[in-house]
């Protein structure tokens, strides 16, 4: 199956400002995909609550990742990539 990943201006901007190639966390999200798919797969995956109901956090030392997967469609939206003090606002 091929997943479509989109990116949101906010995530394109971080990664631009830090430097930090997008196979980076095309790699994280694909871990993510995996590990949904019941493969034994080491990341810190988390459903969040609130105002990001329907969304998960992948974390990866002070990075976060907010995503949301759409399994019918098999495309997942980065919302945000941000270090951990500002991921979340």
């Amino acid at each position: 199956m091929n997943w479509q990943v989109g990116f949101s201006f906010r995530t394109e901007k971080f990664l631009i400002k830090n430097h930090l190639p997008r196979e980076k966390v095309f790699v994280l999200v694909k871990n993510a995909i995996l590990k949904f798919n019941g493969e034994d797969i080491n990341i810190d995956l988390k459903k969040l609550k609130g105002k990001w109901a329907g969304f998960f956090r992948i974390r990866k030392g002070d990075m976060r990742i907010i995503v949301s997967f759409d399994f019918d469609k098999f495309s997942v939206f980065v919302d945000v990539v941000d270090w951990r003090g500002g991921a979340y606002k």
